[in-house]
């Protein structure tokens, strides 16, 4: 994992009229590193990656991508920065197929990026989300488990170096699940920093270097997963005493 910090956040703060959705929220995420974003509904997770691709400017605060002051960029640029992001509510352009989804999103994020070579970008990622035989069918007519990895897809069709997901495994069963860890560990280990927003603890164990933990809007956390796991006060705010006993129970399942 190199030293360079990718992607910065520094006293970011959202206030919508009267309600403060982030308060001088802030962290720094390393090239390489998988940063998990964790907590309560409401937290501000959302609007925290909402404030970074641009959708939404902070009332106060910086957002840096490698250096650049990226926090009054058009949300355009930022493909084009590197940036990529997947959505909670997945919504692909209805009348497309899922070759021309993807290959549309290949099409957006590079600047005089030919038709040849976005569907050369888009059936790579279709390839690496194990779509193909699906390729040519319209996203009505797949699941909710292929939708969400043509929403996966048409983000790594950007060939981003900063990968935002949204709750990605929202909504899939437990084969689907291992699968989408699986390729987040290769998108990982291809160098691509990643934040990840997710409430499958599992998948955060399993793929995050470092938690961020927020909690109305403030971050109370930001250690290893094995720390933030045991922090009495995330424990209280977001992971409840059962998560705690069976993690207890599991730690001393696998000593024994």
């Amino acid at each position: 994992m190199s030293e360079r910090v990718a992607l910065k956040v520094d006293g970011i703060t959202v206030r919508f009229g009267g309600v403060t959705a982030l308060e001088a929220v802030g962290f720094a995420v390393r090239e390489g590193e998988t940063v998990g974003l964790i907590g309560p509904n409401g937290a501000g997770k959302t609007t925290l990656l909402n404030v970074i691709s641009r959708l939404i400017s902070p009332s106060s605060g910086r957002v840096e991508l490698f250096g650049d002051d990226v926090t009054r960029a058009p949300a355009y640029s930022l493909p084009r920065r590197g940036v990529a992001r997947t959505f909670q509510v997945v919504q692909p352009f209805a009348n497309l197929t899922v070759r021309q989804n993807v290959a549309v999103a290949a099409m957006f994020s590079g600047s005089g990026r030919s038709e040849d070579d976005a569907a050369e970008a888009a059936d790579r990622a279709i390839e690496r989300t194990r779509l193909t035989a699906k390729a040519h069918m319209l996203p009505a007519h797949i699941t909710l488990a292929d939708r969400k990895r043509l929403e996966l897809a048409r983000a790594l069709a950007m060939q981003p170096q900063v990968l935002l997901l949204d709750e990605v495994m929202a909504g899939l069963n437990h084969v689907e699940i291992d699968r989408i860890i699986d390729l987040i560990r290769d998108i990982k280990a291809q160098g691509t920093t990643i934040v990840v927003v997710e409430h499958v603890m599992k998948v955060i164990a399993a793929i995050s270097d470092r938690i961020v933990v927020l909690q109305f809007g403030k971050k109370i956390a930001d250690d290893s997963p094995d720390r933030v796991f045991d922090d009495p006060s995330v424990v209280s705010a977001y992971l409840g005493e059962r998560f705690s006993k069976r993690r207890a129970a599991a730690a001393q399942g696998t000593a024994s």
